[in-house]
């Protein structure tokens, strides 16, 4: 946005402030933080405090890199009232779990470390951070953050000091990351309808178990290398020969990837689906709906646990649905999604919900591109979490004012 248009928005801002900074106790600290967001909202190439300060007419670099870095207000319920805002105005349709990398410098900023990163397509020096986004086909918005903090990290407890690291942040896979920040939005009383993902996370049985025992329901893409037994097999109980401990019932055939379940299916089993009107017209493929028996070592260990303990377990592997996408004009599927949901969900509504993580893409595109979510220059745990809350809190305040049909149009 121009000058003159942000600040027309002033008002607008100030009532907004008012509300999702409320727990922020200083008078002073939530003027800096609206000063703030005007700022990330201001067209610039950089985002980061200097160039932000340089920008306004009430700047101040100083202040604001005080209220960013050092001050100590919380940024959790900041991120809970803007959570229950947008909760009330998009109603989401899904949660989509997803994380996010921030190409940096040196190894000094909180978490950094040589990883994969997105933003650059191969292993880089970077951050990783874990998020959790509200979605509609027509709006979406990031509710929850956390940053990731490889072990290597972990292993340096002074290192963590310099960055400001309270003491209580361990190393936890993202998996784990992930589940925490769904717990935090439960504990907030903002309802998930159906988590998605991309095939990092669909790919963990934990993950997905973690789900389950969360009564969450999900619908999470998969790379096609998961093995699975079909849906009519069933295990075999061998004749006990009366020496040593009975032998465990087990499925004759090993299970297969899913891939060539899908191929073996058959494309007769696959029909058109049209999930949303795209900007050239209606976005549509083929898919079919399968039942399958997820396998492997973890999912064996987890139908054992469930079914009473080693000695006591028919052997069953419980069923879950398989999306697959099987385009035309191609000669195998493309694409697979598990999920917990029955298999008599209408497939309009799975194909639905797993194409629905689109929406991230447009929130990181004018979260980094337009309001400087990885234009953050400074390194501690503290001034990173203000800075994606800030940024947060700037989308969500436009993602309102879109959605409200009184908000004018800027000029």
């Amino acid at each position: 946005m121009r000058l003159g248009e942000v600040e027309r928005l002033r008002g607008e801002l100030a009532e907004f402030v008012a509300d999702v900074f409320a727990s922020v106790p200083r008078r002073d600290q939530r003027r800096w933080g609206a000063c703030y967001l005007r700022g990330l909202m201001l067209d610039g190439r950089r985002k980061s405090i200097q160039p932000m300060a340089d920008r306004l007419p009430d700047g101040n670099m100083q202040a604001l890199q005080q209220f960013v870095n050092q001050s100590p207000w919380d940024p959790l319920p900041v991120r809970r009232r803007i959570a229950e805002r947008l909760a009330e105005v998009i109603t989401p349709e899904v949660w989509v779990v997803d994380d996010v990398s921030f190409p940096k410098c040196g190894r000094a900023s909180a978490g950094v470390a040589r990883q994969y990163c997105g933003a650059v397509g191969k292993r880089a020096n970077c951050q990783v951070a874990v998020s959790v986004h509200a979605a509609t086909d027509t709006a979406s918005c990031p509710l929850e953050w956390q940053l990731y903090l490889p072990r290597e990290w972990t292993d340096e407890p002074d290192r963590c000091r310099r960055a400001g690291i309270p003491d209580d942040v361990i190393h936890q896979e993202k998996w784990r990351l992930a589940l925490g920040l769904l717990d935090t939005l439960a504990d907030w009383q903002v309802k998930a309808p159906v988590v998605v993902a991309d095939a990092g996370y669909g790919v963990s049985t934990p993950f997905r178990l973690g789900l389950e025992e969360r009564g969450l329901s999900y619908v999470l893409a998969l790379t096609g290398k998961e093995v699975a037994h079909p849906e009519g097999v069933a295990p075999h109980q061998p004749v006990y020969a009366g020496l040593g401990p009975p032998t465990l019932p087990r499925y004759r055939t090993p299970p297969r990837v899913v891939s060539a379940l899908a191929v073996e299916a058959g494309e007769d089993r696959f029909a058109e689906v049209t999930w949303r009107q795209g900007s050239k017209g209606a976005m549509t493929s083929r898919f079919a709906v399968l039942t399958v028996r997820p396998a492997g070592k973890e999912s064996l260990a987890a139908a054992q646990e469930a079914g009473g303990g080693r000695n006591r377990w028919d052997g069953i592997v419980p069923t879950r649905t398989l999306l697959v996408e099987w385009p035309h004009g191609q000669d195998a599927p493309t694409q697979y999604w598990i999920s917990n949901l029955p298999a008599t969900t209408p497939a309009a509504d799975l194909v639905r919900w797993a194409k629905m993580r689109w929406r991230i893409e447009h929130d990181y595109r004018e979260l980094k591109h337009g309001l400087g979510l990885d234009h953050f220059e400074g390194r501690t745990w503290r001034g990173w979490h203000h800075h994606v809350t800030l940024v947060t809190a700037a989308q969500a305040f436009l993602t309102l004012r879109r959605l409200d049909p009184k908000a004018p149009t800027p000029a």
